[in-house]
């Protein structure tokens, strides 16, 4: 009998605890146009119409070509404060690897990317009227730079937010080549979070995490064995975390503006879908919508995702 209550406590210790049901907000890549940006209040309060614990932008806050001005910065800043329920945001590239082309104002990335910092990540809460406090990666005395790392627990779920662009990650910094001084320093940084988080959540018995990036590293390209320059070393660390999470993983992300839910990574030596793992990309211009989140207790993936097209803009 004492083998069998230890047996028991065991199994009770290693599941996952019981998940609480919370709905968020999930949007990004936008605004990219003047009407995307006339409507990003009414995307917002549309949002804050609904019983949402947050909600989270995944980078982008605006075009490719378009200027990354602090009038810009700022615009958009405002506009997220304005909402109702707390905002989570995550650069993207559009907003600092990207400045250095001319089209942007031939901008220094790394001084885009602390300028970002100093305005959206100026404190410990998340953005919004309703405060939201999220644990920074810059309170660890390694890692003081990075305070767009961020992590906080909802519904038994750890959510997390890693600066992970696209255009390969800054792989190539602004003069080209590579990998740069920048790669290397934010790779280190970002494996460190990712590994805290699964660990905390592992040690927490938490019933999922939801990690949220910009990019979209390419995932079809890493199960073919050619992974998209600067993505290889986070793809193979969350494949790792992965299988060795007891609970559920998401992914969600931007990127390439085309909405999916799928189940895009393979077992290495099965080939097979990683059961566990979600990828979730919100939608991107000219597409206009949001996906509304939910942790469901009821549901065996854990969580459920519910559409949400706005408008779709009209082009003259």
């Amino acid at each position: 009998m004492k083998l069998l209550a230890a047996l028991i406590l065991a199994m009770l210790m290693a599941a996952p605890s019981h998940a609480q049901r919370v709905s968020f907000g999930l949007f990004g890549d936008t605004p990219y146009n003047a009407w995307e940006r006339r409507h990003l209040p009414e995307l917002i309060a549309e949002m804050d119409g609904e019983d949402l614990a947050f909600v989270i932008h995944d980078g982008d806050i605006k075009s490719g070509s378009s200027e990354c001005s602090d009038a810009a910065f700022l615009d958009v800043l405002g506009a997220f404060r304005q909402s109702m329920h707390p905002l989570i945001y995550v650069p993207g590239d559009n907003e600092w690897t990207d400045c250095h082309r001319r089209s942007n104002g031939a901008y220094d990335p790394l001084e885009r990317l602390a300028k970002l910092r100093e305005l959206f990540f100026a404190d410990a809460h998340a953005l919004g009227r309703r405060k939201l406090v999220l644990e920074r990666q810059s309170n660890d005395p390694a890692f003081t730079a990075y305070r767009e790392n961020v992590r906080w627990e909802a519904g038994g779920v750890l959510f997390v937010g890693l600066n992970l662009p696209g255009s390969a990650n800054n792989f190539h910094g602004a003069k080209g080549g590579g990998p740069s001084a920048d790669y290397l320093a934010r790779g280190k940084a970002n494996h460190a979070w990712l590994a805290q988080a699964f660990a905390l959540a592992g040690d927490r018995r938490l019933a999922g995490l939801l990690l949220v990036i910009q990019a979209n590293p390419g995932f079809h390209a890493a199960n073919a064995g050619r992974p998209a320059t600067g993505y290889a070393d986070f793809l193979d660390q969350l494949r790792r975390e992965t299988m060795r999470f007891a609970g559920q993983v998401v992914l969600v992300h931007g990127d390439t503006h085309q909405h999916r839910i799928d189940q895009p990574m393979e077992d290495p030596e099965s080939g097979a879908p990683i059961k566990n793992f979600t990828r979730v990309e919100t939608f991107g211009s000219p597409s206009f919508g949001w996906i509304k989140a939910s942790v469901d207790p009821a549901n065996p993936r854990l969580f459920r995702f519910e559409p949400r097209i706005f408008a779709k803009p009209v082009f003259q």
